[in-house]
């Protein structure tokens, strides 16, 4: 869930920490600011590091954002974090840092809603298949037994009308299931952007 929500914030985070530093606002503003809230879990990430700045419970800004990034779960985040780390440590240029960190996400993010668009290609006819086929081969499997009866019937030996019964009725269960597996392996698919 963390990984997931760090995914989904992280970009709008860079953004922010773009036009704010670009603006003149400094490394440890723009942190409070996006602890401020709006972010999901690197907000309180944020908000977390400047609460413990403030009591001076804290060996400074260096080491929280060191210690942030061992509890980092996504690659973007633990990039952004090591860029803000390498910015205090060193004094880089951490605004030109973030855009291109910033350029690079939209694109990764731009691939995978596109590869994830692809695969979905499929599902919507495969569950339509399933839906509309399995229940009418299902139901013609049904019908046998009235079909075959009389003469039809003395060519054929057929299993009990109960047993018939059955397997059309697990037939439907397992087209039900395999359409909720189905729409289910979609949406664990889903990028989350």
């Amino acid at each position: 869930m963390r990984k997931l929500d760090e995914q989904r914030e992280v970009l709008y985070v860079i953004r922010t920490l773009d036009v704010l530093m670009s603006s003149g606002v400094g490394l440890e503003a723009a942190i409070h600011t996006i602890g401020s809230g709006g972010y999901g879990i690197i907000s309180e990430d944020f908000s977390g590091i400047m609460t413990r700045l403030q009591k001076g419970s804290s060996r400074g800004l260096g080491s929280e954002l060191k210690s942030m990034m061992n509890k980092a779960g996504s690659e973007g985040y633990r990039r952004l974090l090591n860029t803000m780390y390498t910015n205090v440590t060193q004094n880089t240029d951490i605004i030109e840092t973030i855009r291109k960190q910033g350029a690079r996400m939209e694109n990764e993010r731009s691939e995978s809603v596109t590869k994830y668009i692809e695969e979905l290609g499929s599902v919507p006819e495969t569950l339509l298949s399933i839906g509309m086929i399995g229940p009418i081969i299902l139901a013609i499997a049904g019908l046998i037994p009235q079909l075959m009866s009389g003469e039809m019937g003395a060519f054929m030996k057929l299993p009990p009308t109960a047993t018939i019964n059955i397997v059309v009725n697990v037939g439907l269960a397992l087209t039900l299931f395999g359409m909720f597996m189905i729409g289910l392996k979609a949406h664990t698919k889903d990028p989350g952007l």
